[in-house]
């Protein structure tokens, strides 16, 4: 097992990559483990590996007393001196143990001991090369597939791809190569594992970073990024440099850049929006290729209302809501979207409910509705500091206020509950004459005909 070692140690360091004086340390650490297995684990036991030799050498380390309380760990004055007659009490005998005497289960245990070192040690070597690595591009080849996870090879240590983080409409087979974002990097029980990710937004950024020179020189920046993987992103630039234009820059001649990004995502849409810092401007930027009509920036809430034409809600809201909700992913605002009818119908209805209470009038009720609030229910639920800030009165008078909208808001339920019972009524009414107009037409269909009535002949 142990003969010619200095040969398997250079290959395996050829290999498997790993540093020489680590595998010599593993060796000796798999020989004192047999030793123990072999002799006792209170034994002091060391291994040292011999590089002129090329083999390691065992040897037992005992303390030199007067008279022998353990003999796994001492040895008598009078035996030192058999060895070497300068021992001393005190003094720390090294005796050598043949190899020859470990027996065939301590070598099966040196054996089990050095692939699991070597094994620990190239969990080691991967996770610290690939640690810096976290949020960078790495390109691997695929080679197997787990339980719906992809195998990926990197040349010196394998990823996985998890389910979770492909792209649904992306497909692979064995040997293509494959790019990705490196999520994460932790030490799994059998290795070292590099987590991979295809749906990251980081992967995007990054694939731009490689595209367009700008960004990496740091002239153009990433502002923000959303993405539906397989389906469509949104990406928002910035200029350091007024000179340079951060859209152009990032689609390139033609729409080389973009493109190029576009083929490595399978043909994912990717919109670039110029980031601009006044929220209402970005955000009608973000909705792109929606045309807006007018916003509504609510700080509190952190949330917008845009209004755009009848004709433009659909693209607003895209397929399936995708538009906008890229869009609120984003700017990070909320957003809510109405076509200019229906925002004229909710703010008549707004309008009818708030003249209602009798303390706004028509300019209070006004601001009101420019603040958000569409109802009294709305109004009711909002806090005497807000309602006072948007009014500019006092804590008190906004108190008075949300007073006066909890009876409003009352008469109004106790009037649709009034409406609810009047239309049930009508329902049940239209019900029961109903069976007496099919009696009346039964006894028409029914009634016999007179004899000496003209009756037509038969076809």
């Amino acid at each position: 097992m142990i003969s010619d070692l200095a040969r398997l140690i250079d290959v395996v360091h050829r290999e498997k990559n790993i540093p020489r004086d680590v595998l010599i340390e593993v060796l000796e650490s798999a020989m004192v483990a047999a030793a123990r297995k072999r002799f006792g684990q209170e034994r002091d036991i060391e291994a040292q590996f011999n590089e002129d030799l090329g083999e390691v050498e065992l040897f037992e380390f005992r303390t030199v007393v007067e008279e022998v309380e353990n003999p796994e760990l001492e040895i008598s004055l009078a035996e030192a001196r058999e060895l070497d007659p300068q021992f001393e009490i005190g003094d720390s005998v090294g005796l050598i143990i043949p190899i020859e005497d470990l027996g065939r289960i301590a070598a099966q245990t040196a054996k089990q001991v050095i692939i699991q070192k070597i094994r620990d040690a190239e969990r080691e070597m991967t996770f610290n090369e690939f640690k810096d690595r976290k949020g960078e591009l790495i390109t691997g080849i695929v080679r197997r597939f787990e339980k719906g996870n992809i195998i990926v090879d990197l040349g010196r240590a394998e990823a996985v791809l998890p389910k979770r983080e492909q792209v649904p409409t992306e497909t692979y087979r064995q040997g293509d190569r494959i790019q990705a974002y490196v999520l994460d990097i932790t030490r799994a029980s059998k290795s070292a594992q590099v987590v991979l990710s295809r749906t990251h937004p980081g992967l995007l950024m990054k694939l731009f970073e490689l595209e367009v020179p700008e960004i990496y020189e740091g002239i153009v920046r990433i502002e923000a990024c959303a993405r539906e993987p397989g389906h469509r992103a949104k990406i928002a630039v910035s200029s350091m440099d007024r000179d340079v234009d951060p859209v152009g820059a990032c689609v390139g001649l033609k729409g080389s850049r973009v493109q190029a990004v576009v083929q490595e995502l399978k043909g994912e849409a990717i919109d670039i929006i110029p980031f601009h810092p006044d929220p209402a401007r970005f955000i009608v930027a973000a909705i792109a290729p929606a045309q807006v009509s007018r916003v509504y920036i609510d700080e509190m809430t952190h949330s917008m209302e845009l209004i755009v034409p009848d004709d433009q809600l659909s693209k607003a809201i895209g397929r399936r809501g995708q538009n906008v909700r890229l869009a609120a992913q984003l700017t990070g605002w909320r957003i809510d979207i109405y076509s200019e009818t229906r925002h004229a119908e909710i703010t008549e209805q707004a309008r009818a409910e708030l003249s209602r209470i009798p303390l706004l009038d028509d300019e209070q009720v006004e601001t009101l509705i420019r603040h958000g609030f569409r109802s009294a229910q709305e109004l009711y639920d909002a806090e005497p500091f807000e309602v006072a800030q948007i009014l500019d009165i006092e804590e008190e008078d906004a108190e008075e206020i949300i007073d006066a909208a909890e009876k409003t808001l009352d008469a109004i339920i106790l009037e649709e509950a009034e409406r609810r019972r009047a239309e049930r009524a009508a329902l049940e009414a239209a019900a029961d004459e109903e069976p007496q107009d099919e009696a009346g037409e039964d006894e028409a269909v029914g009634a016999e005909v007179p004899a000496d009535a003209d009756v037509p002949p038969e076809a």
